[in-house]
């Protein structure tokens, strides 16, 4: 048992826990990560970085990490016959072009990057359970080390922190240990997706397909998307929002081989031969995730729910909230006063609060396949409603148009109002 005490241990080493990580170091701390898996992993993901996530991969000092990945300039969308192409938009902050870059990758760079900023890193390392402490403080966490795949090889033992960060993804088991729990009043949401061989794999668009159908032509509930990789390969997937009625009913093996026989022609894939098998996974979204904050610890990422209702967009809300963790756990340390923390869940409503509202309430609205039919087939018509609508999802909205978003709110409520019953109705079809 070691009795040295870390300003910070962060349970998970993906990209919230090593965003976390390396701003925390970088700060000066003394900074440990637990990541119960080696080092390259898959992870399910669309592997797409939009301008929000480059911005803090650049902010990180990865600008040029990033450069033999595919970029690409917007998105292509395509529903009810019709394709629009859409390039980010100029932005004061942000970039306007995009990544993909598979997770394998992703994750071993970035935590490779807190690494060289001074973080140390024990990969194959399980944070079992917390170390409680007094008045609901977090002493550290007991872990497991795995040396090996036998179970004989794994050795437990504790590391001791001053501040614990949790990452550990949407599943968040240490989370729930210190009481999280997600509001089941916000959307949650179920994705699945493969790699598919194509000679369209550097194509300079991600694409977006919300007019899902089976190979009857029959409407399928979801979205589906096409992110070409760059490697020879595209990433194919379909998501999907707890707020459709029958969404515990839905297979999402047949929803997946359904989607990949549809695809364009352009794509050239050949549907029955997947690169690998199709994994899915569940993420609570829109921060529903909750309590944030404790006397010394602090929840970001995935294990927050910060991921967008929108479009199911996660790994720049992990880089976000990681940023924001570190800094204010840095300033804990430099004022040895970690009332500090407090103020984190109120920064993150500050933040995101009323966007994450608009989206849950858009979330409601398109699980009605019905009603998200009627709304894209009126979308679709038109490039400037679509590139506004694009914007918005992709939470890049300039400083001027911070109102677009109540304006939003408030459009998409006025929707709801103006739809036929025969829309609404739970079941309608």
């Amino acid at each position: 048992m070691s009795t040295h005490v870390h300003d910070l241990l962060v349970i998970g080493g993906g990209p919230a826990g090593a965003a976390t990580a390396y701003w925390a170091a970088s700060a000066g701390l003394d900074v440990v990560i637990v990541e119960k898996k080696a080092f390259p992993r898959d992870k399910t993901c669309g592997d797409g970085l939009t301008p929000r996530g480059v911005h803090q991969l650049e902010e990180m000092g990865l600008a040029d990490a990033l450069l033999p990945f595919h970029r690409f300039g917007g998105l292509r969308t395509i529903a009810h016959g019709r394709t629009i192409e859409m390039s980010w938009p100029d932005h004061p902050v942000y970039p306007n072009y995009g990544y993909v870059v598979r997770r394998c990758d992703l994750d071993a760079f970035v935590a490779d990057n807190a690494v060289a900023a001074g973080a140390t890193l024990l990969l194959s390392t399980e944070a079992l359970r917390p170390i409680e402490g007094e008045g609901g403080r977090i002493d550290g966490a007991v872990v497991l080390r795995k040396d090996g795949d036998e179970a004989a090889n794994s050795t437990e033992s504790t590391i001791l922190a001053r501040h614990v960060v949790v990452a550990d993804g949407a599943n968040s088991r240490f989370g729930r240990a210190l009481g999280t729990v997600r509001d089941r009043g916000y959307p949650m949401g179920m994705a699945i997706r493969t790699y598919y061989e194509s000679p369209a794999h550097d194509d300079p668009w991600i694409e977006s397909a919300l007019d899902v159908r089976d190979r009857q032509g029959n409407a399928m509930p979801g979205y589906g998307w096409i992110f070409p990789v760059g490697n020879g390969t595209i990433n194919v997937g379909v998501g999907l929002l707890s707020t459709f009625r029958d969404y515990k009913k839905v297979n999402t093996s047949y929803l997946m081989e359904e989607f990949a026989h549809s695809l364009p022609e352009h794509w050239g894939i050949d549907p029955t031969k997947p690169v690998q098998p199709p994994t899915g996974g569940r993420l609570p979204m829109a921060g529903s995730v909750g309590p944030k904050a404790g006397p010394n610890w602090l929840v970001v990422g995935d294990a927050a729910g910060a991921v967008n209702p929108f479009n199911g967009e996660g790994i720049d809300y992990a880089y976000e909230t990681g940023r924001l963790a570190a800094c204010l756990i840095a300033e804990a340390v430099a004022c040895n006063d970690d009332a500090v923390l407090t103020r984190y869940p109120g920064m993150l409503d500050e933040e995101y609060g009323l966007y994450f509202k608009v989206a849950s309430l858009f979330a409601k609205v398109i699980g009605n396949p019905a009603l998200i039919r009627e709304l894209t087939r009126v979308g679709m018509r038109s490039k400037p409603l679509m590139e506004w609508a694009l914007r918005i999802m992709a939470n890049l909205l300039r400083d001027e148009e911070r109102g677009t978003a109540e304006a939003a709110y408030g459009a998409i409520a006025a929707v709801v109002r103006l739809v036929p019953d025969r829309f609404t109705r739970v079941g309608a079809a």
